[in-house]
């Protein structure tokens, strides 16, 4: 539902607060009246810009945590852990200027300290209810769960994306730039062929003794050097302590897919692989690009509200410098991952290995980065049989 619709859903009390929020004049008494005034001021570009430009950084987390669900309502046990994955780190945004309201008698040292204290999860909900950002459902079981207005999700989005636009730096084509399109469907291919063909020894911990996992590597197309031994080694997967970021997304699909099986003493290819070797499925990049994010979101709890920016904010050329500035104050480090190496080497470097996004070296701008055809189409959910012609042969 609009906001519209959701206001007139909206009791008396609701719509009086939301109302004060936007300093709505109006007969408070009438909810017809409410209603059209708050339309009215919201409905205002300079209102609405100010209302974000006006926002803490965490606020902006939260509320970009729900811009790109495609689920409508959220539990407010959700909304809490929402809340409190938004608050993290020291790294501030610039605010945009917001004239200051007329001084009046200095406070008491303790009625500042009140104000810096952060809200609670509840607290935060609460403020979003009274902005008119988040509504309660009005009947049955929905009364208990939270959605945020379509139309609003779209302004916040669009707003957003032209603040962000403003920090980067568009640049020309690299002469040179790699493209992995793919790519990653022809080593599936390669591992689980070598699979059908090859008894592969496993170690007592389940992975593949070096040499086979070495003779693999060495039949792909992306090049990855596999860790030194006795290196310490941090990432995400069942095995990857033992293989390469990229190798160890491939044998984590394969086997969440059921191409392969770990039965000691062997990795062994499945019926379902042996279907993959002679027919890769025609949504072979959609499912990819879901398995990554169901993987990493754990680590990486907004991934798909980061990969959605990637693709609004590189659709020509840009700096990767630029690309960091916007979007790491909204990335929470995860243990040894600080945010810079989350948005390289877990979003970005991941994103070209899917095919979604081309990586390249500019002589005077360093690296640059911009997204494939093929990339928008999976992110923004063309279908299928729009897909296939964006493909690269």
């Amino acid at each position: 539902m609009n906001l519209s619709d959701m206001l007139g859903y909206a009791d008396i009390q609701q719509l009086s607060r939301i109302a004060d929020v936007y300093r709505c004049e109006c007969n408070g008494n009438s909810k017809n009246d409410l209603i059209q005034s708050i339309l009215s001021t919201v409905s205002r570009k300079e209102v609405f810009e100010a209302q974000i430009s006006s926002m803490k950084l965490e606020d902006l987390r939260f509320l970009n945590s729900l811009l790109f669900e495609s689920r409508n309502a959220f539990s407010l046990e959700d909304l809490i852990a929402r809340v409190q994955q938004s608050r993290f780190g020291d790294v501030a945004v610039k605010p945009a200027p917001v004239a200051e309201p007329p001084k009046k008698a200095k406070r008491s040292k303790k009625a500042a300290a009140e104000a810096e204290k952060p809200l609670s999860p509840r607290e935060m909900i609460a403020k979003f209810k009274h902005h008119g950002w988040l509504f309660n459902g009005f009947s049955g079981p929905n009364r208990y769960l939270f959605q945020v207005p379509n139309d609003l999700k779209k302004r916040f989005r669009d707003t957003l994306a032209r603040r962000f636009a403003a920090d980067l730096k568009v640049t020309d084509e690299p002469p040179v730039y790699r493209d992995e399109q793919l790519l990653i469907h022809d080593d599936i291919t390669q591992f689980l062929h070598y699979a059908y063909h090859n008894e592969i020894q496993l170690t007592g911990d389940g992975s593949m003794y070096k040499r086979f996992s070495q003779q693999i590597l060495d039949r792909f197309g992306v090049r990855e050097e596999f860790p030194s031994k006795g290196e310490w080694r941090f990432g995400y997967g069942r095995h990857f302590n033992h293989y390469p970021n990229r190798f160890s997304f491939i044998y984590d699909y394969c086997f969440a897919s059921q191409y392969i099986s770990e039965i000691q003493p062997a990795l062994r290819l499945t019926p379902a692989g042996e279907e993959r070797l002679v027919s890769k499925p025609p949504n072979e990049p959609e499912l990819l690009y879901r398995f990554w994010l169901k993987a990493y979101k754990g680590p990486v709890a907004n991934l798909l509200a980061l990969v959605h920016w990637v693709n609004a904010l590189a659709e020509e050329w840009v700096t990767v410098e630029s690309m960091r500035q916007v979007l790491v104050p909204f990335i929470k480090p995860f243990y040894y991952d600080d945010a810079n190496t989350i948005l390289e080497q877990r979003i970005m470097a991941m994103m070209v290995h899917l095919g979604m996004l081309r990586v390249g070296e500019h002589p005077s701008h360093g690296a640059v980065v911009k997204m494939t055809k093929a990339g928008k189409a999976i992110v923004t959910g063309v279908g299928l049989d729009e897909l296939k012609p964006l493909l690269r042969p």
